[in-house]
């Protein structure tokens, strides 16, 4: 009797530990990812790390400056429009006039994204990222503005206020696709706006001068910061 109680009783210890054994494992299999804190603690970061990944992320990429845009790009782009302001000078109609400023559109356009490119190759960065995309999204709808509004005073021929048209919607999209680049950036987008605002106030000779000043001289100034400060 004693032996058959004992055995008994073996079983039911055994039967135990191993229940004991299977849900100790089981928990630690499914244990979760962080721990749920009761409302009476304090919320750690260390528990949320997953949660706060995208959150820290998107702060570092608002905290840093967006430097892909080109400095020695800009200065060349300066080069080219103080050539152009001269040509252009030289032009025995507004049409002619106008088509050289086309073609210095086109290639200070294709000179900034090759710049552009190659800057951000140099510093290993990705050109299409958060603050890139920011700016390009701010700095394309003014533009694409002046693009309407350029074929619309061609229409109705008039030329003489075509510069400050271009000047300050070229501001108006440096200053807000600037917005999420460094500070020097928007400063440059409303010296343009201002010469804008000027040429619309002064005879429409003045205009092609006023160009000259922005597109070339301004843009060359700030190439310079921008390359010895932001890294090229």
């Amino acid at each position: 009797m004693n032996r058959t109680i004992s055995m008994l009783c073996n079983a039911k210890y055994l039967t135990t530990q191993q229940n004991q054994n299977y849900i100790c494992s089981t928990m630690g299999q499914t244990q979760p990812l962080r721990k749920q804190n009761s409302p009476d603690e304090p919320v750690k970061i260390s528990d949320r790390a997953i949660d706060n990944l995208a959150f820290i992320r998107e702060t570092m990429e608002r905290s840093t400056h967006f430097t892909a845009v080109p400095g020695y790009g800009g200065i060349l782009m300066g080069v080219t429009a103080i050539a152009a302001a001269y040509i252009a000078q030289q032009q025995p109609s507004v049409r002619d006039w106008l088509v050289v400023w086309l073609t210095e559109a086109v290639l200070a356009f294709a000179i900034g994204l090759l710049a552009m490119w190659q800057k951000t190759k140099i510093s290993q960065t990705p050109l299409i990222s958060g603050p890139s995309k920011k700016f390009a999204f701010g700095f394309t709808p003014p533009l694409l503005a002046g693009v309407a509004i350029t074929l619309g005073l061609y229409r109705f021929e008039h030329f003489e206020v075509m510069a400050p048209v271009w000047m300050l919607l070229y501001g108006a999209a440096v200053v807000t696709g600037g917005a999420f680049s460094v500070r020097v950036i928007p400063v440059m987008g409303w010296i343009f706006m201002a010469c804008g605002a000027l040429a619309f106030a002064l005879p429409a000779a003045f205009g092609n001068i006023l160009m000259g000043i922005t597109f070339g001289l301004v843009h060359i100034v700030f190439g310079i910061i921008i390359a010895r400060r932001y890294g090229g």
